[in-house]
């Protein structure tokens, strides 16, 4: 096999076409087989196959520099700088990234997680160059999704003042995570579908060219137009018009045609894009036929691409699907929001239901928000559905847009706490901190899919900023028999004791729940109440435990700093002062990839973890 032979770029670049194109082959072959073993990113990455090998032949790395969009797509680049023998432990703990990540690998140029940042990087990378008097080039890949990312344009904009080579790939496979909606998957589906644009190009010049002394001279003064023949045959000629110029499309399954490409954007002195079309999925009939569902995949069967282990529990993603479409019903003015993530937020079924009542912005959290906000102010109620970790993206426009005018915005904060396999970038530790610190901001966290249940039935009559934060995962299903009507600002006391009392938020009063039955066990008494509301905070239910209890330990899966321990800390040693408060939270810290309960017990937050650190003060 030519795959066994390649263990650094040099490696790829004594390859000849031929063998390039059964390499292409090996890899897929490689992906699929190690994919359905341990999960990850497999649609977008059999998408890049031939484009990735095309940029290992034409650039000398690690000198010259890629930086991958997203960096979902970057498991053929890892493999062809050395690392196809880390893939039996991709995404596991302590085990190969499914991202890059700098202090991996020299190979890896940015660490990257989230979308429409790669052109940015490229260009402050490009400069830091220019200043230093070095002599690289700069290649920012980017799909055609990550487009409908302001975050983009800005750097678009800005690329067309550099004066020396700075190359964007846009990979375009029609395709982010779900389908692309907007005007640029318009306007990007006109340059894919103009089959006619490159030939025609061709029979002009040639036309041209045969007539005696006049073609060529003319021909020269075309190309020497400020946008050439492009100008004439391409509509709008977007990128040309910012300053940028414009190669493509291109077979991004072709390596030679790439190669090529590639060789002619170099020579260039100003920034470059070379519009690449790829197929996601590329070589393996189930994701190709739905790329959505093998954008990011657990273990699965080869043969069927049917996933290994089959769901028997509904996820609290299940739960808000359903509850959200039940509200719709009985809410007329309920509309639901998400960036790019109908599937994964849960709001496709909502879509289906409310066509016209469901928007998908593509990959553009901030605009999400603030056209929410507006949604909000001309009479409506927004549903945002988002990832945690997505929604930071979103930070001032929750403050400025939503909170300061206390519009009736909903947030459904999806796949908070640790998500596991993902890593740093998409970890969902940092909501609780940075929502409950402003203003008008209300913030809900349920205790097991019932309750989500009611927070969003709560949340869907309020009448301000709210969020509703939940887990990655199964829906807990225990402490069924707890339902007390949601109030504002109150939580709820489950078990009522004396000696140590648990005060946990979320997916931690499960934990409380098993912390507790093990004090039991060992003839100790424990009181566990559920927070419920982290902002406001309840402090009669705080006032109630302190009657009562020397010890009271706050449990929230959320960095420590700004969360609601050290709010509950601060109430308590100032009007208790007698009260031993001991704060259970994550260190202030990004979390690594790995199984989520591998990461609860090295962080110290799993019931048996916790026992120790109370056993350790002497408080049993």
């Amino acid at each position: 096999m030519i795959l066994e032979r390649i263990n650094s770029p040099d490696d790829v670049k004594v390859l000849d076409w031929e063998e390039l194109t059964t390499l292409a082959a090996e890899i897929r072959a490689f992906l699929i087989e190690k994919i359905s073993h341990t999960g990850g990113h497999l649609a977008s990455n059999l998408g890049v196959v031939e484009l990735t090998i095309a940029m290992y032949k034409a650039f000398d790395l690690p000198e010259d520099k890629i930086i991958w969009d997203v960096g979902h797509q970057s498991y053929t680049h890892k493999i062809l700088s050395g690392r196809k023998n880390a893939f039996d432990e991709l995404r596991q703990h302590g085990g190969l990234s499914g991202f890059p990540k700098r202090k991996e690998s020299p190979y890896d140029a940015f660490d990257t997680g989230h979308s429409s940042t790669s052109i940015s990087a490229g260009l402050g990378i490009a400069q830091a160059r220019d200043i230093l008097g070095q002599d690289y080039k700069v290649v920012s890949v980017i799909g055609d999704g990550a487009l409908t990312g302001g975050m983009a344009y800005e750097a678009l904009n800005n690329a067309a003042r550099i004066q020396k080579n700075f190359i964007i790939v846009l990979n375009d496979n029609n395709m982010s995570i779900s389908e692309n909606v907007g005007g640029m998957s318009r306007y990007l589906s006109g340059l894919r579908t103009d089959v006619g644009y490159n030939e025609l190009k061709k029979w002009v010049a040639e036309t041209l060219d045969r007539i005696p002394g006049m073609g060529q001279p003319i021909i020269d003064k075309i190309k020497r137009t400020k946008n050439g023949i492009k100008q004439l045959f391409i509509p709008g000629m977007l990128f040309e018009n910012m300053g940028i110029t414009y190669l493509g499309p291109v077979d991004g399954h072709d390596i030679r045609l790439l190669y090529r490409t590639f060789q002619e954007a170099k020579r260039l002195d100003h920034a470059v894009l070379v519009h690449v079309l790829t197929k996601k999925g590329k070589g393996y009939r189930p994701a190709e036929k739905n790329p959505s569902r093998f954008h990011g995949v657990e273990p699965f069967d080869i043969a069927t691409g049917k996933p290994l282990k089959q769901k028997e529990y509904p996820t609290y993603t299940d739960v808000f699907s359903k509850t959200i479409c039940r509200l719709g019903e009985t809410h007329p003015t309920l509309v639901a929001v998400t960036a790019a993530m109908p599937d994964g937020t849960g709001l496709k079924r909502f879509g289906q239901k409310f066509p016209d009542r469901f928007f998908d912005v593509g990959i553009a959290e901030e605009h999400a928000v603030t056209s929410a906000a507006g949604m909000a102010a001309g009479g409506l109620k927004p549903v945002v559905a988002v990832y945690s970790s997505f929604l930071q993206r979103g930070f001032d426009q929750i403050v400025h847009d939503v909170c300061l005018q206390n519009l009736p915005v909903v947030f459904a904060v999806d796949r908070a706490g640790l998500v596991g396999s993902d890593g740093e970038t998409h970890q969902g530790i940092f909501d609780l901190s940075y929502l409950t610190a402003i203003p008008n901001m209300c913030v809900m966290a349920p205790k097991n899919r019932w309750e989500l249940e009611d927070m969003l039935a709560f949340a869907a009559d309020y009448n301000g900023p709210i969020a509703v934060r939940y887990p990655r995962g199964e829906a807990y299903r225990g402490l069924r028999e707890f339902r007390a009507p949601i109030e504002y600002g109150k939580g709820e006391m489950l078990y009522e004791e004396s000696e140590i009392a648990i005060l946990a938020a979320g997916s931690m009063v499960s934990t409380g729940e098993h912390i507790r039955e093990k004090l039991k066990a060992a003839g100790h008494h424990c009181s566990l109440a559920n927070l419920r509301f982290v902002k406001p905070l309840d402090t009669s239910l705080m006032d109630r435990l302190a009657q009562k209890h020397p010890v009271i330990v706050t449990m929230e899966e959320n960095v420590l700093q700004g969360g609601f321990g050290l709010a509950a800390s601060a109430y308590l040693y100032e009007h208790y002062p007698e009260i031993k408060v001991i704060q259970i939270a994550l260190p202030d810290a990004y979390v690594e990839h790995g199984n989520v309960t591998l990461l609860r017990e090295e962080l110290g937050i799993d019931s048996d973890s916790i026992l120790r650190q109370l056993k350790a003060q002497g408080l049993f």
